[in-house]
């Protein structure tokens, strides 16, 4: 009983602000512009519906702040067959609510993520693969017979769920550890032209042009591995994941996804991407959409009596899973705003990499993040520099409550400053219409 339990707490917290969000949203939309917006993507994970009370629902979400939603993970298995990772939480999500008061499976109408999204013209994606789930991808794309079963699985997806697209995240085409292969390289190419053609041709049946589009790690031994002159003409985006460039992993305690390369330790950043991306790799800009993190990494336990810093060695390759425990010390922005005052964070700002960082000296914790000035630089970066948009890991980080527990959303700071530079609540997006199969 406990997930119906959890659903029914969800309804009843998100009717405290859904009338004010969707005014709110209703004011936005109701203001044209000639403009040219760029793109925010969202990535949706099913498995935070759980978390916070389940204050954070379909009905919740302020639709204005995004242009697409990526409704993550499906997973492939090894006959390339695709399927849902959480059975209920894709049937919440995805069908509606479930109306128990009709024989089953029967659901409320327009109660999915899918339908609030279409309601105000935002597309919602279905995102395969991710960190955990893209060790069948190599076996697939090497077969002609499995990539064509894929593409098909693809076209039923969108037809029973009413997806606008398909988001491939093999993290990453010959990467060892997830059962990559060199043949890769070669076969990728061929495994995302199937999906293309498979989705076009359906597209056609119903006049309906859906999206491609994929999430590559932002370092240049995952780069190497993507053939982009092959790739990039057929895909709508390419989303780079401009995160995830340091954590315990790293010798020295750096950032998380830093604008610029830090001046010290490993040269990865947001800028470094996109000009690698641009010039070494021939991609278009307009084609890419570059990542922005609403999470943070933590480190805790630092060796010597050193004080704790940016760059500092010594620490013993553990993340802060004491202080940040709900998010097993890999903490999104509500939750470091929530916590780190009382904890004795003081907080920094690192003006060569553009983005803030945290020190504790009592918990010897270290915490790299990003925070409204540092996300409005990113957006300032794409801009200038004429790329399609951002993308968002994940949608969830940056609902603020009034107060922790009360499930009273009270704002989103950090995607407003994406809105605000990119001009995208400055646009009637239309309903988008139902297809029926």
């Amino acid at each position: 009983m406990k997930k119906p339990i959890l659903i029914a707490l969800a309804v009843l917290c998100s009717s405290f602000c859904q009338v004010l969000n969707a005014q709110k949203q209703k004011q936005d939309l109701a203001v044209a512009s000639t403009g040219n917006p760029k793109e925010i993507i969202a990535y949706f994970p099913s498995w935070q519906m759980y978390k916070r009370n389940g204050c954070v629902v379909p009905e919740v979400l302020d639709y204005s702040r995004y242009t697409i939603l990526n409704y993550s993970f499906y997973s492939p298995d090894k006959e390339a067959n695709i399927e849902g990772t959480d059975p209920w939480a894709d049937t919440i999500l995805l069908k509606g609510r479930i109306d128990w008061s009709k024989p089953q499976p029967a659901y409320y109408p327009n109660s999915s993520l899918v339908d609030y999204a279409h309601l105000y013209g935002v597309k919602v994606m279905v995102s395969i693969g991710g960190w955990t789930l893209s060790d069948n991808f190599p076996l697939i794309a090497a077969d002609p017979k499995k990539r064509g079963h894929f593409a098909q699985e693809c076209v039923r997806l969108l037809k029973h769920y009413q997806f606008d697209g398909i988001d491939i995240d093999w993290e990453y085409p010959g990467y060892a550890e997830h059962s990559g292969t060199p043949q890769d390289r070669a076969n990728y190419p061929l495994f995302m032209k199937a999906i293309r053609d498979s989705i076009d041709a359906y597209g056609k049946t119903i006049d309906y042009k859906f999206l491609l589009t994929g999430a590559y790690g932002a370092n240049i031994p995952q780069m190497d591995q993507i053939q982009w002159d092959v790739v990039a003409p057929f895909m709508d985006y390419i989303n780079m994941m401009t995160y995830d460039f340091n954590g315990t992993w790293s010798d020295d305690a750096n950032h998380n996804s830093p604008l610029y390369n830090p001046s010290k330790g490993y040269k990865g950043s947001l800028d470094e991407a996109y000009r690698l991306m641009t010039t070494k790799y021939k991609v278009p800009a307009e084609k890419l959409n570059l990542g922005v993190a609403f999470y943070g990494r933590t480190l805790r336990g630092f060796d010597g009596d050193q004080p704790i810093t940016i760059y500092r060695t010594g620490h013993q390759k553990k993340q802060d899973d004491v202080v940040f425990a709900e998010h097993e010390g890999m903490p999104q922005y509500f939750n470091i705003m929530e916590e780190y005052k009382k904890h004795g964070y003081k907080e920094y700002w690192d003006d060569v990499a553009k983005v803030p960082y945290l020190v504790s000296e009592d918990e010897k914790s270290f915490v790299s993040f990003d925070n409204v000035k540092s996300v409005k630089l990113k957006a300032e970066y794409i801009v200038k520099n004429k790329c399609a948009g951002a993308i968002i890991w994940d949608v969830f980080g940056d609902y603020m409550e009034k107060k922790p527990g009360s499930s009273l959303i009270t704002g989103t700071p950090l995607v407003d400053e994406l809105v605000n530079t990119f001009g995208t609540n400055q646009v009637v997006r239309p309903r988008i219409k139902k297809r029926w199969k």
